[in-house]
């Protein structure tokens, strides 16, 4: 949606709005803005890339440096040196030391090419010339390549559709180029000469090319006032503009006859930064005041001229703390009373299956202990018979035994008598 506005802001509006070339900067941002009148606008005005700070060491936001890469045996790179503006040129191989150099004048007259004496085969690869300025956060580079010969008539230079070879006799002398005379990297003005900053105003019906010039400022400290509006504080820019990179514009007490077409331009001539934002303000009807709120004034008590002033001192009474106990809302009693009956309920549960387990229980140990006892007396009826039977045939025995000793013994005494007999009649 906000795309779609800026669109439409720079080609629907009039001519004045939608103007922008390059000598006035790119216009990055276009607002409607209304505001009821004896109000403060604030038009905002912001860029990081605005901010400025001295360098008290002439500017060690610029380096150069050259890279070598190698292709044999693998591909390697190895930085060769690098130089800043007030420091002197860094070679980081001692076998380069007096061999390999820069001009010293580099970051004066922007040239930045690399001197190589005594052309060796181990000089052969890819040269890289990086320019860098951190302030401006710009980076340009270039790459060079370097083949060596043995024959003076192979020498040569070619464009070969990437970048630039030369073709060194050993044990010569080659320049590899390295060129760049843009103000940006040579010394110049100063940075604080070409960072302006001013704010335009055209009035409704009036052509941008008269529009009226609020104030300049500079990064150097340096403010330039147009008009009566900033003397008497009507306009205002903070002092710390260029600190913090903040230029809004500061409105008080909108009038009517302050709206209009309001454009905010942004040069950095040192790093090519060219900006415009605008704003059209439209002052809207006052807001309506607040309502007034009336309060009586306290009545003055006065004293009847035979009172005595002594005897009119009325002791206040101290305030008394009153505790006041609420009654618990009637929800909060069921729901205790719930809590009481349900945890009454649980008890009574689980009593009653303590009771009925203990019933079965007994019932059951009732019923073993009379079939034990039914066992038992089945048993002793048939050790009762078998005794009986035991018994029975003891006596049998000893009847029998009693009757076979008769026999015998009278068997013994008729033999007794049949001797006796015998003998008897043996005598005679």
């Amino acid at each position: 949606m906000l795309l779609l506005f800026l669109i439409s802001a720079v080609f629907f509006m009039p001519s004045a709005w939608g103007q922008s070339s390059s000598s006035l900067g790119v216009v990055v941002e276009a607002r409607n803005i209304t505001l009821p009148a004896g109000t403060q606008a604030v038009l905002p005005c912001n860029s990081p890339r605005m901010v400025w700070t001295r360098d008290r060491l002439k500017d060690r936001q610029r380096v150069v440096h050259w890279d070598l890469v190698r292709s044999i045996p693998e591909y390697s790179v190895e930085r060769i040196l690098d130089m800043s503006p007030g420091v002197k040129e860094r070679v980081y191989n001692g076998f380069n030391k007096g061999r390999i150099t820069i001009p010293k004048t580099a970051f004066t007259d922007g040239n930045f090419s690399l001197v190589i004496n005594n052309v060796g085969a181990a000089d052969r690869g890819v040269y890289s010339c990086n320019l860098h300025h951190h302030y401006c956060q710009l980076h340009q580079s270039i790459k060079i390549q370097l083949n060596t010969t043995k024959s003076a008539r192979k020498e040569k230079r070619y464009w070969d559709g990437d970048k630039t070879v030369f073709v060194v006799l050993l044990g010569s002398s080659v320049v590899l180029p390295c060129v760049n005379r843009r103000p940006l990297w040579t010394e110049g003005q100063q940075e604080d000469q070409q960072q302006v900053a001013h704010w335009d105003w055209q009035p409704p019906g009036v052509r941008p090319d008269l529009a009226d010039r609020l104030v300049d400022l500079y990064a150097s400290g340096e403010r330039r006032q147009y008009g009566p509006l900033f003397p008497v504080d009507k306009m205002s820019v903070s002092e710390d503009a260029f600190s913090v990179g903040d230029f809004s514009l500061t409105i008080s007490n909108l009038q009517p006859i302050d709206k209009g077409l309001y454009s905010c331009h942004l040069h950095h001539h040192y790093c090519g930064l060219h900006e415009r934002r605008i704003f059209r303000l439209m002052v809207g009807p006052p807001l309506p005041p607040p309502p007034l709120v009336l309060t009586a004034a306290p009545a003055v008590p006065h004293a009847l001229p035979n009172d005595d002033p002594s005897h009119n001192v009325v002791e206040l009474e101290r305030p008394r703390v009153v505790n006041v106990i609420l009654p618990e809302h009637r929800g909060h009693f069921f729901q205790q009373l719930g809590y009481i009956l349900a945890t009454f309920f649980l008890l009574a549960f689980i009593i009653t299956i303590v009771i009925v387990l203990t019933t079965r229980r007994r019932k059951r140990g009732l019923e073993y202990d009379l079939q034990r006892s039914k066992r038992r007396g089945h048993v002793t009826g048939h050790e009762d018979i078998a005794l009986d039977a035991t018994e029975l045939k003891v006596c049998n025995q000893e009847h029998l035994n009693s009757d076979y000793k008769n026999n015998l013994l009278k068997e013994r005494d008729m033999s007794k008598d049949r001797n006796k007999e015998m003998d008897g009649k043996l005598w005679k």
